[in-house]
This record gives structure tokens, C-alpha cells and sequence, in this order.
């Protein structure tokens, strides 16, 4: 079973925490993308969606669903997101896609988070497949690499990207993390850093597995 069919089993799993006339906290990202073109199925149920990117908003509206904005609500019943790593603690690595920073603002409004993925991005210890990326004030990106240099990471400029706050993305490389939550707070106090994309003070409530036996409930 391709990776693409995974992603829309997990996703059209989600749709079961979906609360009629309620507004969708919605993330980023290629199985975010698979969760949106589920939701367009229940539209008229809900009563829009507030959204982590301006490319999961575009989306949205394509399908004609409301996007708000996240100063129009004061919470969420749910959040949705994808992960680009995530460990049997349900915390994540997120930001392949530069947009970690939006996505932990919308992940704080929701009383649950859901996190959907394929079985490749499950790991035992973050860091292991995947880069952390960490979003940065362009003035700071020299002074934050070396910093990052001092942690024992690898830190490469992404370059070309900036982010939909006008920032950019440091991914480190060779970068294994014990302990996340201690790291997530270490990172996010380099001055320069808005944020890092360990998901661990805010980690996932569900865990929504594509799996090629199905849809799998990590709760």
C-alpha cells in the first residue's frame, strides 16, 4: 500500500472527532492536505475552520469551508496536524513544512490534538530520521547557528524559504533528542529563536496511524 492511501485513511479517521457546528483547528502539510478534502465531505456540518498556513487557508477555501481567524475564537474542540516524526510519548517533530510556529499557536487554542500520519513517521526517539527545524529572525540566523553549533547540532540555512511570518528556518541535523520537553524550552530561549518545532509541552491527545491494515487509534 502506497504512502498517499495511509495519509487518507488517517485522515478520513479524524473525522470522527469532528463536532457538528463546531469551528476545525486545522494544520499544515501533505496529510493535512488528505484531512481538508475529507472535511469538504462534512461542510455543512461544521461552521468553518481556523488554519495554521496560508497554504492549508487557500485550501480550505477552495472547498468551501470558512476559514477564521485565530483571534475569532477562543477555543477549539480539536486540532489537526500531521507530524514529521512522532514517539510512543506522542511527541512530535514538526516544521518541514516552515510553518511550526502558526501550528503551535493553533495547537494551544484546542482541547485535543490530533495528530494523523503514516507509519514511517513513527520513531522511539525524535530526531532519529528527521531534521528539527527552528524558525529565527533573520538578523539572529548566524549567532542562533552557532549556538546550535555549541548543543552538538548540524545546523543548515534552508534556503529559500521564508516563513508565512516573514522568518527563516534553521533545520539541525544529527540531532538526537532525549529529552524533548527540556530541549523545547533550551531552544525557544536562544535569543533570536520564535520557536523550535518540538511538539513535547504540547504534545498530541490522539494519534491517528495509516496503516496498510487500516486506521490505526493511538489514544
Amino acid at each position: 500500500m502506497d504512502q498517499l492511501t495511509m495519509k487518507k485513511m488517517a485522515a478520513e479517521a479524524a473525522l470522527q472527532y469532528v463536532k457538528a457546528d463546531s469551528i476545525v483547528g486545522v494544520g499544515s502539510g501533505s496529510t493535512v492536505n488528505c484531512f481538508i478534502e475529507a472535511l469538504a465531505t462534512i461542510k455543512d456540518k461544521i461552521k468553518g475552520a481556523v488554519t495554521a498556513s496560508k497554504a492549508s487557508e487557500k485550501l480550505l477555501k477552495e472547498q468551501g469551508i470558512e476559514v477564521f481567524s485565530t483571534n475569532d475564537v477562543s477555543s477549539l474542540d480539536i486540532y489537526v496536524d500531521g507530524a514529521d516524526e512522532i514517539n510512543p510519548q506522542k511527541m512530535m517533530i514538526k516544521g518541514g513544512g516552515a510553518a511550526l510556529t502558526r501550528e503551535k499557536i493553533v495547537a494551544a487554542l484546542a482541547k485535543t490534538f490530533i495528530c494523523i500520519v503514516d507509519s514511517s513517521k513513527q520513531v522511539d526517539v525524535l530526531g532519529s530520521t528527521f531534521a528539527l527545524p527552528i524558525e529565527v529572525i533573520p538578523m539572529a540566523r548566524s549567532q542562533v547557528a552557532r549556538k546550535l553549533v555549541a548543543l552538538g547540532g548540524s545546523p543548515e540555512y534552508r534556503e529559500g524559504v521564508i516563513t508565512d511570518n516573514g522568518n527563516v528556518i534553521l533545520d539541525i541535523y544529527n540531532f538526537k533528542i532525549m529529552n524533548p520537553v527540556e530541549m523545547e524550552k533550551e531552544l525557544n530561549n536562544i535569543a533570536g529563536v520564535v520557536t523550535n518545532g518540538i511538539f513535547a509541552l504540547r504534545g498530541a491527545d490522539i494519534i491517528i496511524v495509516g496503516t496498510p491494515n487500516g486506521a490505526k487509534i493511538i489514544k
